[in-house]
């Protein structure tokens, strides 16, 4: 069991009087999902449509780039829309951040340290405390270091600079902080994390930035996210995906549900890697199972092992699984063993037995 870091609870949704679609973040709440929309925002059909996709796969939070002022003006309609709490991500304007903040978003993601006027940053502060709107403070590894610094440790940075963020909302009576530090490498967003987990109670969004594609992003975002988790560090997370956002909800579900942080929502298939011990085709029946699983999708975790070493033990501790041996497996229900079936009726008998018990 995960023993997480305590944090002070941010609303996001509702305003000042939080509706039923609030998400907590931090306090006793469990780790949520974001992404982010990659359409144009001024879009406002395409843009509500992959919203609506997001939140059907699991994702809680949506974010939307607002360049431009069109883009900001959309986020009404956008956010009535929308179910979900809707985060208005801001670079350079204050003026949008103002406008977003007009147009009711649920929060704001800005970096303040690129706002130049401070008393603009300011008005930005006021206009979410008098809306109920929390503030996320974002700084990237590549947003911290000014001439001078170049020898400086980038965590140390990254640490300072947004704890120095936050010490001036809070001279302005603002608490309702999230922070996210990220850098693209692994080993500099953990360092950052967790310095920034040692100093302070605000509640941290996770991710690694500019992470690449798929086959590069899930590898890192394993490790650096999943590995600040099993440390008790994170309070909600985005993985950052080069391709469709709907990757980003799947990896942030597996990585959840891979530390016990998420309840498995429908099957989860364990099968082994195979080896020379293996004497039955694993690789064709579990590719077999997995396209014929029903789609009613009953949390049920189903084994399908291709020897005698551990296979027994792993099918035995499933809801339902198959330890193979030449040419057979073993049946094994809620940890019993059944019957033996030929390999040629594996798939068949496996998968009327899961829908006996769907």
């Amino acid at each position: 069991m995960i023993e997480r870091r305590r944090t002070r609870p941010v609303s996001v949704g509702g305003g000042a009087t939080p509706d039923k679609n609030c998400v907590q973040i931090g306090g006793d709440a469990p780790v949520s999902i974001q992404s982010m929309t990659k359409t144009h925002t001024e879009d406002i059909e395409d843009t509500s449509a992959q919203i609506k996709e997001l939140e059907e796969m699991g994702c809680e939070i949506i974010r939307v780039a607002v360049p431009t002022p069109k883009a900001a003006r959309c986020l009404g309609e956008i956010k009535r829309r929308t179910r979900i709490p809707v985060v208005a991500d801001i670079h350079f304007s204050p003026q949008l951040a103002l406008e977003a903040i007009a147009q009711g978003v649920d929060k704001i993601r800005i970096n303040p340290g690129n706002m130049k006027d401070k008393a603009k940053v300011e008005e930005v502060v006021r206009a979410a405390k008098n809306k109920g709107i929390p503030i996320r403070i974002g700084v990237n590894s590549g947003s911290v270091k000014s001439p001078g610094q170049e020898e400086e440790p980038l965590a140390k940075l990254m640490v300072e600079t947004i704890l120095r963020y936050c010490e001036h909302f809070e001279s302005l009576g603002f608490r309702d902080i999230v922070l996210s530090l990220k850098a693209s490498d692994v080993p500099t967003t953990m360092a950052a994390y967790r310095e920034v987990a040692r100093q302070c109670d605000y509640p941290l969004h996770l991710g690694v930035t500019a992470a690449g594609p798929a086959s590069s992003s899930i590898i890192k975002s394993a490790i650096g996210i999943g590995g600040l988790l099993s440390e008790g560090i994170g309070d909600t997370l985005r993985v950052s995906i080069t391709g469709r956002p709907h990757e980003e909800i799947k990896a942030g579900l597996d990585i959840l549900q891979a530390l016990g942080l998420r309840e498995h929502e429908g099957w989860e298939l364990i099968s082994c890697p195979t080896c020379g011990r293996c004497e039955i085709d694993l690789v064709k029946i579990v590719e077999e199972v997995k396209a014929k699983l029903p789609p009613e999708k009953k949390a049920l975790q189903i084994a399908i092992m291709g020897c005698a070493v551990n296979g027994p033990g792993e099918a035995q501790e499933c809801d339902i699984g198959i330890a193979g041996g030449h040419g057979f497996g073993l049946l094994f229900k809620k940890g019993e063993r059944v019957k033996k079936i030929p390999e040629s009726e594996m798939v068949s008998q496996l998968l009327h037995e899961i829908e006996s018990m769907s």
